[in-house]
């Protein structure tokens, strides 16, 4: 069964930093492209970054490109999105999620989500 749980959201101000998690469980997680989805408050899914399964290819929405990393360590099954110079526009619930397979796939499967709030 596969499980997906994301940490690390929280309040920062607009500037600052916050790396999110996602622990992987019930697939062999180096073999699937991952990535991140965001929704802000109201509004509906946004797509943040892909990282590759193989090489560790990344891709950013325009949004995020410049401030935000996503890297994977595949000895934890752990995804992580690095996020600098935060905004109050970055303001979401952050979903980690499992490609079917290779980046552009769908995604199959979704963490609960974490919220990030960038506020004064």
């Amino acid at each position: 069964q596969v499980q997906l749980v994301e940490s690390g959201g929280g309040l920062v101000q607009p500037g600052g930093s916050l790396r999110l998690s996602c622990a992987a469980s019930g697939f062999t997680f180096s073999s699937y492209a991952m990535g991140w989805v965001r929704q802000a408050p109201g509004k509906g899914l946004e797509w943040v970054s892909d990282i590759n399964s193989g090489d560790g290819t990344t891709y950013y929405a325009d949004s995020v490109k410049g401030r935000f990393t996503i890297s994977r360590d595949n000895a934890k099954n752990t995804l992580y999105l690095q996020m600098n110079s935060l905004k109050p526009e970055d303001t979401a619930v952050y979903y980690c999620a499992k490609s079917e397979v290779l980046v552009g796939d769908p995604y199959d499967n979704w963490g609960q989500g974490t919220l990030v709030t960038v506020s004064s």
